[in-house]
């Protein structure tokens, strides 16, 4: 299983729990749902939320997605898998709390 990230408001969290979540304003802004992998969630959290609290970590089977996935050159010129369609629970095997390690990383929730 290949697995996509993605973080949210606590808002958003809930509302996604809800079947009603339709993006982060950066998602209605460039037209799809951003996900991070696995290697690039710290950076992203880092980068566009720093000082946020409260935070939850969605877990999503790029595999469900189908063909609106794609994955496309974005910072630093790395692939990041984009989501062209509906993000809702039915595509998340985890939502959790961001935690962050020692090393200040965040913590992946386990399946």
């Amino acid at each position: 299983m290949t697995i996509g990230y993605k973080i949210l408001t606590t808002e958003q969290a809930d509302a996604l729990r809800g079947d009603q979540f339709a993006g982060a304003p950066a998602d209605a802004r460039d037209g799809y749902i951003h996900l991070s992998t696995a290697a690039q969630v710290t950076e992203t959290l880092d980068k566009h939320f720093a000082g946020q609290t409260g935070l939850w970590l969605a877990m999503v089977d790029l595999a469900l997605c189908g063909e609106a996935l794609r994955w496309e050159v974005s910072r630093g010129g790395l692939l990041f898998p984009h989501l062209y369609g509906a993000f809702d629970m039915a595509l998340v095997v985890a939502l959790a709390p961001v935690e962050r390690g020692a090393d200040g990383g965040v913590v992946l929730p386990k399946l």
